[in-house]
């Protein structure tokens, strides 16, 4: 019988591989890959079939370098170990971009597209009743994730004002008219796309005309079309859960960015949802769900560079495989950190009640995720390392050394 697949363990092995580079000692490291605190709550919903109990939790993992930060996701599939994994890896995206924020994240174990609004609505209110004693902008931030949006970061503010007062901080990934910042919504996907611009020029290969596959065409893999598209790539294919289209000739992206669904878009090739995958392209960006790339379709991977925009999308014995290969992985805590690194402007124009141009807020994102890709890189050579494994060594370094300079270890 297969043994099932941690999610959380496998973090935990990479910062146990980074922290044997560094020569931490055992117990720092065990107290570095443990989580703080973990919630779990239940939330009754009443629905036209009946009374629903669902599960919601909240994992806060680290607050070593600042408050817990972290989305909310909405998905059938959400347990205890994914949310402990996506935590952890928060804590470590945060450390390598370099902001003030620890590792948090939160989920409801629940069919996003079968609720209503007014059941979505329900869902975050409760959620943040039961817990809004460890959120707060000094605390835990929440922000949108998988099947949640902004409107429902707006519920979730509302709810938590009703019980702490005004605290527009308190929550990111809000409306831009109640407290959003300009730019927020597209940052996870323009940082995608600006770090596969960046990993191409440091291998002095050319970004205009360099093929990108992208699976995924949610709020990540939409706005990395868009901004690849901008920067000069040719993306030669696209996917959503509802469909895929392909056009080798490069698939005009202003024209179907504001399509719904892949399914819907005309005049391109239909192709198996599996198949963008496989697409022959420079650079391939997996933006959908996790552990999508695994031993069993490792093979068929035929692109030069993957960028991650998705967390965990690709499994522990795939990434060896790639490497093996010579195929160069951009670890997810690097390549879709532009969502946090997004949070932070909108949180510190939230203290500050001062709000970013637009025009600001990607000029300070392009440069922030730049330096980031410039530091993984310089740590992946100090240590001769794959620049996973430098990402990790890079933010476990940064974390054990708060954690200690704090008096945390006696």
């Amino acid at each position: 019988m297969t043994k099932e697949r941690s999610a959380f363990a496998e973090v935990n092995e990479k910062v146990r591989q980074a922290s044997e580079i560094l020569g931490l000692k055992p117990g720092l490291v065990q107290a570095l890959q443990q989580c703080e605190r973990e919630v779990v709550v239940s939330i009754p919903l009443r629905r036209q079939t009946g009374l629903e109990v669902l599960t919601g939790y909240r994992v806060q993992h680290s607050s070593a370098r600042g408050p817990r930060k972290g989305g909310i996701r909405f998905h059938h599939e959400v347990n205890l170990d994914e949310v402990r994994a996506l935590a952890s890896l928060m804590t470590w995206k945060t450390a390598l971009i370099d902001v003030p924020f620890g590792g948090a994240k939160g989920g409801v174990a629940v069919d996003a597209k079968s609720l209503s609004d007014i059941e979505r609505e329900e869902i975050i209110r409760r959620w943040t009743r039961s817990i809004h004693h460890v959120l707060g902008h000094q605390r835990d931030i929440p922000a949108p994730d998988m099947g949640t949006d902004s409107r429902t970061m707006a519920w979730l503010m509302d709810e938590f004002h009703r019980l702490e007062g005004f605290q527009p901080a308190c929550v990111t990934g809000k409306p831009i008219e109640l407290f959003g910042a300009p730019g927020r919504e597209e940052s996870t996907g323009r940082g995608v796309a600006m770090i596969a611009a960046a990993t191409l020029e440091k291998r002095n290969e050319k970004v205009k005309g360099a093929r990108v596959a992208i699976q995924g065409f949610g709020n990540v893999g939409r706005f990395a079309a868009l901004v690849c598209h901008q920067l000069g790539f040719k993306v030669v294919a696209i996917s959503d859960i509802t469909g895929a289209i392909v056009d080798r000739k490069g698939i005009d992206i202003d024209e179907i960015i504001n399509y719904r669904n892949v399914s819907e878009i005309p005049l391109y090739e239909n192709i198996p949802l599996h198949e963008v995958l496989e697409q022959r392209c420079e650079v391939l960006i997996p933006a959908a769900l996790g552990g999508v790339i695994t031993s069993d379709n490792v093979e068929k991977i035929n692109c030069e560079y993957i960028v991650e925009g998705a967390n965990q999308p690709t499994t522990t014995e795939a990434d060896v495989e790639l490497r093996t290969r010579g195929i160069t992985v951009v670890p997810d805590i690097l390549a879709n950190s532009g969502g946090v690194m997004g949070s932070y402007f909108e949180w510190t124009q939230n203290i500050q009640q001062y709000s970013w141009p637009i025009e600001k807020f990607r000029k300070e994102l392009d440069a922030r995720m730049s330096r980031a890709f410039a530091d993984t890189f310089k740590e992946s050579q100090k240590h001769n390392v794959d620049l996973r494994t430098a990402a990790f060594v890079l933010a476990v370094q940064r974390v054990a050394s708060a954690f200690s300079l704090r008096g945390d270890l006696v």
